[in-house]
């Protein structure tokens, strides 16, 4: 497995494309092989991809709004993601508080996969947090609703937050699932990987049975700043899949 990292773990070091490509540098030098948008500070999806080669990193996926598959700015959205070379692309989170939200949210993305896939073979995905796992009025868990829609790009410290057994939650959804954000936390409170509770043997061990290609690290809330938190996570990372073996 190849492990890249969602950029929003280092987010406070970016404001500008400048930075932007800086944090791509940094984000090599630190071992990454692949990265996750979530957002581009104005830079053209040419200038990123051409430092995103420069450097030997892959664009695995990004977060965006769900605006942005909307049939008037589908086309330019996937036509961006394509230059990129991104094979997946997805939302950070869209309304999911009601079973109507939750059709509502998964039948866009759908729609948007239908058209990637038929023109670049490229998928969506929604990323989850807890509230997707509670039950709904209906007793329907809302990332059920969406996921029957699109596929999923599971937060796998956010699923263990709400009480699931990431294990057997991620093989029995392996079909549907594109990505897995591999994060650590205390109580609800984001860590740096090996620093908080999750169940993170669990995830190496479904990712490796689901033959995932790619690993995400995240962390919302990075110590003392982003760069050296993914840092500590990578370490940990690379330790904990070897162990695996």
């Amino acid at each position: 497995m190849k492990i890249a990292v969602q950029v929003y773990s280092v987010r406070d070091a970016i404001n500008d494309e400048a930075s932007l490509l800086k944090a791509l540098e940094k984000i090599k030098e630190i071992g990454y092989e692949g990265v996750e948008f979530a957002g581009y500070f104005g830079a053209s999806a040419e200038t990123i991809r051409a430092k995103l080669d420069e450097l030997g990193l892959v664009c695995v996926g990004g977060h965006i709004g769900l605006d942005d598959f909307a049939p008037e700015k589908l086309e330019e959205t996937i036509e961006f993601q394509h230059t990129l070379g991104a094979k997946a692309i997805g939302v950070g989170g869209a309304p999911h508080s009601t079973q109507e939200e939750c059709v509502k949210t998964g039948k866009i993305l759908g729609r948007a996969r239908d058209y990637a896939m038929e023109k670049y073979d490229m998928t969506t995905y929604y990323h989850n947090h807890s509230e997707e796992f509670k039950p709904m009025r209906n007793k329907r868990l809302p990332i059920d609703v969406i996921g029957s829609y699109c596929n999923l790009e599971i937060d796998t410290y956010w699923s263990f937050f709400a009480g699931v057994d990431n294990y057997k939650f991620l093989l029995a959804n392996m079909d549907k699932i594109v990505h897995l954000h591999v994060k650590d936390g205390v109580d609800g409170h984001p860590k740096a990987l090996g620093e908080g509770n999750c169940d993170l043997i669990s995830v190496v061990r479904a990712a490796k049975a689901m033959e995932l290609e790619w690993l995400i690290v995240e962390n919302d809330d990075p110590v003392p700043n982003g760069f050296d938190d993914i840092a500590r996570s990578l370490t940990f990372l690379k330790a904990l899949i070897r162990s695996q073996q």
